[in-house]
C-alpha cells in the first residue's frame, strides 16, 4: 500500500505536466435538461417515543435487515458553544423506534455520517471527536479508529486549521466524514475536512495506507464529504469543495471525474441565508464551490441488478439520479421547509432505485421518498 501514500506525489507530477484523468460532464445535450422525477414524501415515517427529539439529522442508513439508523445532532450536552451533539438511534423497517445505540459514548461529539456494512455492523463517523466507531449488530463497540484529545491535557482544544494543513498522521483523522466497503471487505474512510485524503483499512482492521491531498487538481480534494463504492469496486468520492465527484480504483488510481451541470432555476430560493452567485466559484464558501448547483454533499449507490448513483446538493437543494457512467437521468426537489422540500441534505440512504431516505440538517427531520419516474 505504499503506492497509496505516494499517489499524491504522482498526481502533482501529472498536474504539472498537464495530464489528468478523464473528466466527464453530466449535462444532457445542449439546451436539453434532464427530466424532473415525480415523487411522494412521508415526513413522519419515523415514530419517535415521547420526549425524544431529533436535532440536525446528519446521517441516515438502511441495513441488510431493513433496520434504519439515524445519526442526529441531538441530545446536546455542555455549553452553548462547543457542546457535544451526537445521538445514534435505530428504527425498524416500519419506522418504529427500537433503541438508542452508544448512549453517552466516549466518541460522541458532533455527528457526521452513519453506514451499515455488508455484514450488518453499524459504523459512525464523528467529525467532532475525529473518530470512527464500529458497532456489532447487538450494538456493542467492536472497533475504534482515531483518537480525540485527552480530557486531562491542559492544551486540549478543537483542532486548528493552519494553511497549509499539517501533514496527516497514519491512524488518525481530522474531521472525518464517511466510510464505504469494497467486495474484499476493505474499508475506505473519507478524512475529510482537513486531511483531504481517503484512508484504507484491511478486513481485520489494519491501517493499509491512504491516497489524496489538499488541492483542486486531479486526485486532490477540497472537503471529501461522502464516499460510496459500486459492485465493480469503483470508489466515488464527493469532492464537495471542488464541485465534483472523483472516481478511483481500490489502489487509489484516479479513473474519471464527474460533474453535474444542471442549471438552477433563476427563482430558486436558498435554504438559508443569501442566494449564492451561481456560476462564480465560491458562493458562500470563499474558495470553495460547496454551495454551487451540483456540488455533491451526499452519495448513495443503489443495490439491484442495475445500480444508480444518487447525489444531492445544498443549492438549489436537489437530488440527482445518475447512471454509473455519470449521466444525469433526472432530478427532484428543491430548497424549503415544506414536505418534498429540503434543507441541506446531509446523507441519503437508497435501499432501492425508487426509495430514498433523506437526512436534513436545517429541517431536523428524515423524509422517506417514493419516486415515480416516467
Amino acid at each position: 500500500m505504499r503506492h497509496l501514500v505516494r499517489f499524491g506525489l504522482l498526481l502533482a507530477v501529472l498536474a504539472s505536466s498537464g495530464l489528468s484523468a478523464k473528466a466527464d460532464t453530466t449535462a444532457a445535450r445542449p439546451g436539453v435538461l434532464p427530466p424532473e422525477i415525480p415523487f411522494d414524501s412521508e415526513a413522519n415515517f419515523l415514530k419517535l417515543p415521547p420526549d425524544l427529539y431529533l436535532g440536525e439529522v446528519a446521517g441516515i442508513a438502511v441495513g441488510p435487515a431493513g433496520r434504519i439508523a439515524v445519526f442526529s445532532r441531538g441530545n446536546s450536552t455542555g455549553p452553548a458553544y462547543g457542546a457535544g451533539a451526537a445521538q445514534l438511534l435505530e428504527f425498524g423497517p416500519d419506522g418504529r423506534f427500537l433503541r438508542e445505540i452508544g448512549h453517552n459514548l466516549y466518541a460522541w461529539s458532533f455527528a457526521h455520517s452513519v453506514r451499515y456494512d455488508p455484514k450488518g455492523n453499524l459504523w459512525a463517523a464523528d467529525k467532532g471527536s475525529d473518530m470512527v466507531i464500529r458497532f456489532d449488530p447487538q450494538g456493542r463497540v467492536t472497533w475504534v479508529f482515531g483518537r480525540k484529545p485527552e480530557a486531562s491535557d491542559e492544551s486540549a482544544h478543537p483542532l486548528e486549521h493552519p494553511k497549509p494543513p499539517l501533514p496527516p498522521v497514519p491512524g488518525m483523522f481530522r474531521q472525518v466524514t464517511d466510510m464505504a466497503w469494497d467486495s474484499a471487505g476493505n474499508t475506505y474512510i473519507s478524512d475529510g475536512y482537513i486531511n483531504s485524503r481517503v484512508a484504507k483499512i484491511s478486513p481485520d482492521g489494519q491501517w493499509l495506507g491512504h491516497f489524496g491531498e489538499p488541492g483542486s487538481g486531479p486526485g486532490q480534494f477540497n472537503t471529501l464529504h461522502s464516499i460510496a463504492i459500486d459492485r465493480q469496486d469503483r470508489i466515488y468520492v464527493a469532492d464537495r469543495g471542488n464541485g465534483r465527484i472523483q472516481v478511483f480504483d481500490t489502489a487509489g488510481k484516479l479513473l474519471k471525474i464527474l460533474t453535474i451541470n444542471v442549471p438552477a432555476p433563476a427563482d430558486a430560493p436558498a435554504a438559508i441565508g443569501f442566494k449564492p452567485q451561481v456560476g462564480e466559484t465560491g458562493g458562500y464558501g470563499g474558495a470553495s464551490r460547496t454551495m454551487e448547483p451540483g456540488a455533491p454533499w451526499t452519495l448513495c449507490i443503489t443495490p439491484g441488478p442495475t445500480q444508480y448513483l444518487y447525489v444531492s446538493d445544498a443549492y438549489p437543494g436537489r437530488i440527482y439520479k445518475l447512471d454509473l457512467d455519470g449521466r444525469v437521468l433526472g432530478w427532484l426537489g428543491g430548497s424549503g421547509k415544506q414536505l418534498k422540500q429540503f434543507g441541506w441534505i446531509h446523507e441519503l440512504a437508497c435501499p432501492s432505485e425508487n426509495e430514498l431516505l433523506v437526512a436534513e440538517l436545517l429541517n431536523w427531520r428524515v423524509q422517506k421518498l417514493t419516486l415515480h419516474p416516467r
